[in-house]
């Protein structure tokens, strides 16, 4: 697509997206001063105990900014394709919206669409390419801004900002600091497009991998597994889904974790102290610091052994989580 240029200030911009990561990148838009024309998001869900209707991150704030929201079920049927065009954008901003975009809507917006994806493109296209990078063990994550096109996250890379992933990262606290990275790298790709001096760079399909979306059987922990790989898991997956054991017939979250030296039957309970629980896996140990019960709340360990000390029995065996 040969792109024709704009002022940004006078760019009609819409955003789609539908989370708290979305959200971050909405705000930077807000508060960078560019004319937001319309909001898309996905359509209310029900959310919580109650299942009561709840809205999105993203449609919570654009209200808060008297911005109009659209919520369509899919985007490729024709009167949502009609309304999209009777917007005239000149760009569609796209972050974690969740819906796909086909074609006819690639096209509509003068400038196309371009898309915040949290990854370092090829590497991790796909549904969670944070927690998957952590789970992996790669050394660096980051945001990559890329020209949308009909693939899953093939277009051109327009723009990189990279992280290290640190030993002690969660998948929660890598995505807090990727939505801080995403939102201004977005703002620059935006000026750039509108001045002209931003070219995309294809992207080498050999070097791509999928991150595949997240589901509770991805966090089971099977003891027999390398200690490193546990550690990965149990990062990657905290705050969600989680990673689960089975204690005494009962499902057991795994919170925190840190690799120790020992070795016995996969999943023995070798020591048990304020400390943590320590527990042999497939060639050292974990020493799980924080974990949750059945209809509790997540504790640290020396918090639980203060009222569970006896339950916690050394030599005993935590099944694997399923």
């Amino acid at each position: 697509m040969k792109l024709q240029h704009a002022t940004p200030d006078r760019l009609r911009l819409v955003f789609a997206g539908t989370p708290e990561f979305a959200a971050a990148h909405l705000a930077a838009l807000l508060d960078a001063g560019f004319d937001i024309v319309a909001v898309y998001t996905q359509p209310d869900r029900p959310a919580g105990r109650g299942h009561k209707l709840a809205m999105s991150a993203v449609k919570q704030l654009a209200l808060q900014h008297d911005l109009p929201v659209y919520q369509p079920e899919k985007l490729r049927d024709p009167d949502a394709q009609a309304k999209l065009a009777a917007l005239k954008p000149d760009l569609m901003v796209v972050v974690a919206y969740g819906l796909i975009l086909p074609q006819a809507v690639l096209d509509i917006p003068r400038l196309g669409c371009i898309n915040s994806h949290a990854s370092l493109l090829p590497r991790w296209r796909g549904a969670a390419p944070i927690q998957r990078a952590i789970e992996a063990g790669d050394a660096e994550s980051g945001v990559t801004v890329m020209q949308m096109e009909a693939g899953l996250d093939t277009g051109p890379m327009l723009l990189k900002v990279a992280t290290p992933i640190s030993p002690s990262d969660t998948g929660g606290i890598l995505h807090d600091r990727l939505a801080e990275l995403g939102p201004p790298a977005v703002v620059e790709a935006i000026n750039g497009l509108a001045a002209g001096s931003l070219q995309g760079e294809p992207q080498d399909d050999t070097q791509a991998t999928y991150a595949h979306k997240l589901g509770k059987a991805d966090a089971r922990i099977d003891w027999s597994r390398r200690t490193d790989e546990l550690d990965c898991l149990i990062r990657a997956f905290n705050p969600w889904p989680l990673a689960h054991a089975r204690w005494q017939d009962q499902p057991l979250k795994v919170w925190q974790a840190k690799p120790e030296t020992g070795t016995g039957q996969p999943g023995q309970i070798l020591d048990c102290s304020r400390a943590g629980l320590l527990v042999a896996c497939g060639d050292q140990a974990l020493r799980l610091t924080r974990l949750q019960l059945p209809g509790g709340k997540p504790l640290d360990f020396a918090d639980l052994y203060n009222a569970r000390r006896d339950q916690f029995v050394v030599g005993s065996l935590l099944d694997n989580g399923l």
